[in-house]
């Protein structure tokens, strides 16, 4: 039997960076279902830090990540987690509705952005089709050392004496008096709180715990890496004005692809659909008019979101103890320096440390999607 403060389902980005911001704080204990942390969407993300990426809710947690991620604390990792990358949204000239309403959505946000004419578009992404004649520069977007980062958290939470435990699924769990006792495949553990930071199994969790689901919903998302002769070594993210791919530089002549699906599916070691890749494939060939030379991987992973696409963080009101640290959909990679100090001050009853302080963590509370 084992006893703890802190229980934190889930070992991915959301799991130990929580878990790094209460080591040395609170007893913490990480409990991952598979054999590895990170296996599932931390360890397939494609990577970048984008301002405008998930909307105007999202944008603070991202816009106060940014300089914690590019100069973070010395104790904390040696060098920056970002390097430079830029986007271009890229539309036709029907979609210039969608260019001024993304202009109008992040207006007075900070976000910067400039219009984009086809010649400088050409210079950037030579071989863009004659009919891409729209686009909106976001020069901040960079991408981001996801494993460098995840590995930082772990060596920051180990070093707090948080305790790691792999291959261990929780079955079910009670509120008795003031402690969770907590039935999992490793034995029984006590703590006083449990924070689900399990990711697409985030409502599985509440559920084996007694408590009402959120409609937190797994989205697969397909991604493939192609060789392309013809494509530079390094160009900006390109991502289309209507949401339907983005493509972004991995070298010399490759380069990795996204339809942008959001299929909703299960909590499950998710794998992608060839129609996905099919789809992927045909979208790009519109865009550009690279030679596509061999799929050299392809891979997906879930996404997951609570209805409104904003991230949840909070305790539960309905039963005392339960903390919810999910829905962190597409983003939480390049939100999670700031979820984390949220999450963190949270549950010690803290006040937000500076970096967070002009974000409202009640827009992100649980109470706003429970209908009981």
């Amino acid at each position: 039997m084992t006893a703890v403060d802190i229980l934190i389902v889930g070992g991915g980005m959301a799991g130990f960076s929580l878990a790094a911001g209460l080591a040395g704080r609170a007893s913490v204990l990480v409990i991952e279902q598979e054999d590895e942390p990170g296996y599932h969407a931390s360890g397939r993300s494609v990577a970048f830090w984008e301002e405008s990426y998930g909307g105007p809710g999202v944008q603070p947690l991202t816009s106060a990540s940014g300089p914690l991620l590019a100069e973070p604390d010395p104790a904390f990792a040696e060098g920056s987690f970002l390097s430079p990358r830029r986007a271009i949204h890229v539309g036709r000239a029907s979609e210039e509705p969608l260019a001024q309403a993304m202009l109008a959505e992040f207006a007075g946000s900070g976000v910067a952005f400039a219009r984009l004419d086809r010649a400088t578009m050409l210079a950037d992404v030579p071989g863009l089709r004659p009919e891409w004649t729209l686009g909106v520069y976001e020069p901040s977007c960079q991408d981001i050392d996801v494993a460098g980062l995840l590995g930082a958290y772990r060596r920051a939470a180990r070093r707090g004496g948080a305790e790691l435990r792999v291959a261990t699924r929780l079955f079910e769990a009670r509120r008795e008096g003031d402690c969770w006792t907590v039935e999992t495949s490793d034995g029984t553990i006590h703590c006083g709180i449990i924070v689900d930071a399990a990711g697409a199994w985030a409502d599985e969790v509440a559920r084996c715990c007694g408590i009402g689901a959120l409609g937190i919903t797994p989205y697969r998302r397909t991604v493939v890496q192609l060789r392309c002769p013809q494509a530079p070594a390094h160009f900006p993210l390109v991502a289309g004005l209507d949401g339907t791919f983005y493509f972004k530089s991995e070298g010399a002549g490759r380069l990795w692809l996204s339809p942008h699906d959001e299929t909703p599916d299960t909590p499950r070691d998710v794998a992608p659909e060839e129609l996905d890749v099919a789809l992927a494939i045909d979208r790009f060939s519109q865009v550009v008019d690279w030679r596509i030379e061999a799929v050299e991987h392809k891979w997906a992973g879930l996404r997951s979101f609570a209805p409104d696409r904003l991230p949840v963080y909070g305790f539960d009101p309905r039963v005392p103890g339960f903390f919810w640290f999910a829905g962190q959909g597409g983003f939480g990679i390049q939100t999670a320096p700031a979820a984390a100090l949220i999450g963190a001050a949270l549950l010690l009853e803290e006040a937000l440390p500076a970096a967070v302080s002009a974000i409202d963590p009640a827009v992100y509370a649980p109470q706003r999607l429970i209908r009981e």
